[in-house]
């Protein structure tokens, strides 16, 4: 029947979804070949036949030890956190970790795998590909690397970015969150984990400070959210980045693995990149708890937007919105307060799924929709937004697909 083969170690069942996979016997050492934009990588171990480095070999695990062999490495805030968010997560048998296999995500799946072992729940990791650096083969491979010493299945999809008037960091974003949302269904997974940190949150208050984001938009990121039928959580918010690095490097000394370093986060042409290598500097010299205290901040922000959000909702309701929520009347918004008349905007669009305006053409819009007769007969009005149609017909303001006004 042909040469014998060396016995190797049996892997976990895997999948083949469409788009194909890996092969199961490549090995991880070499780049991966390039699949086509949408394609997945499922594994749970090493491919069969690819030896482990030593530098990679699993420590001995103590006989009943639920940590496993990483304790040493753990955190107990951030283990607390981590199984807080599991504790009020979704019912499920699965969760799943957003990993780049940066220092950050890889923490964050380490200290998730422990908290799923001792909750009985399967941990499924999501890498996306974005294929904008050219490192990013390697990060995929550190990421399957990481995903097998943790004894967790890695599922990973390449993307396309599309590089628009949003710009390179938002189109990346957005391509990234689809990817993990497919990846999160592909594996039937509808709880998901995010690593952003306490550092990350106060940076994002600091940029939309600077960028004129009003009083609701200093909430900054939420702890969880709901979109795309998944519950994303961020457990680490009020964790600074400090303890997660030092988790990194214990993880290092007891596994030989690596976290991986995206050159971007210190490239200055980027917004985010700009503000951590030469404005936060300045701040830690004269404000050393300016994170700490706009992350605070974020927090008292979100608790005013919610107030907010269920006064739109109850403004909503009063404007006889149709049942699949795409239009309501012109009048009955005409006659809120002027100050309700914008957030009763910023709710439907919400609720359709839509991005926000900006705040100059929100006032441009306040500006037409208070103008146009009640009926809506003196102009056609048509305002385009987001690949939709916002018009006034017959009195009601409703959202119509491009094409079917064109």
């Amino acid at each position: 029947m042909g040469a014998s083969r060396k016995p190797a170690r049996k892997p976990a069942p895997r999948t083949t979804p469409p788009g194909g996979t890996r092969p199961s016997g490549e090995p991880v050492s070499r780049a991966p070949r390039r699949p086509a934009a949408a394609s997945f990588s499922r594994s749970s171990q090493r491919p069969a036949g690819e030896s482990v480095p030593p530098s990679l070999k699993r420590p001995a695990t103590a006989s009943g030890d639920d940590a496993g062999p990483w304790r040493a490495a753990l955190d107990p805030a951030l283990l607390r956190a981590v199984d807080t968010a599991l504790m009020a997560g979704p019912a499920g048998s699965a969760v799943g970790v957003a990993l780049s296999a940066g220092a950050d995500s890889a923490m964050l799946a380490l200290h998730a795998a422990h908290a799923a072992r001792r909750r009985g729940l399967r941990l499924h990791c999501f890498h996306v590909h974005h294929g904008l650096q050219p490192e990013a083969d390697d990060w995929l491979i550190r990421a399957h690397r990481l995903a097998g010493l943790l004894e967790a299945d890695c599922h990973s999809r390449r993307v396309t970015v599309e590089i628009d008037g949003r710009g390179l960091e938002a189109a990346a974003r957005d391509a990234r969150y689809a990817a993990l949302a497919g990846l999160a269904a592909h594996a039937g997974v509808g709880h998901l984990l995010l690593a952003h940190h306490q550092d990350d949150q106060a940076e994002t208050v600091l940029l939309r400070l600077l960028r004129g984001t009003g009083p609701l938009g200093l909430a900054a990121m939420r702890p969880v959210m709901e979109r795309d039928g998944l519950v994303w959580s961020r457990p680490w918010l009020d964790q600074p980045r400090s303890v997660i690095l030092a988790c990194a490097r214990r993880f290092g000394d007891l596994s030989g693995w690596q976290p991986a370093r995206d050159p971007s986060n210190a490239d200055a042409r980027y917004a985010r990149a700009a503000l951590r290598t030469g404005l936060a500097p300045v701040l830690d010299a004269h404000w050393p708890a300016w994170r700490r205290t706009l992350a605070r901040h974020a927090g008292q922000a979100q608790a005013l937007s919610d107030w907010v959000e269920e006064a739109a909702q109850a403004d909503w309701q009063g404007l006889d919105p149709s049942p699949d929520g795409r239009e309501f009347s012109l009048a009955a918004w005409r006659a809120l307060p002027a100050h309700r008349q914008a957030q009763a905007l910023r709710h439907w669009l919400r609720a359709l799924g839509l991005r926000m305006p900006t705040e100059a053409r929100l006032r441009a819009w306040l500006r037409t929709l208070r103008g146009v007769h009640a009926l809506g007969h003196d102009r056609d009005v048509r305002l385009l937004h987001e690949g939709v149609w916002i018009a006034v017909r017959r009195g009601r303001v409703l959202c119509l697909p491009k094409t079917q006004v064109e």
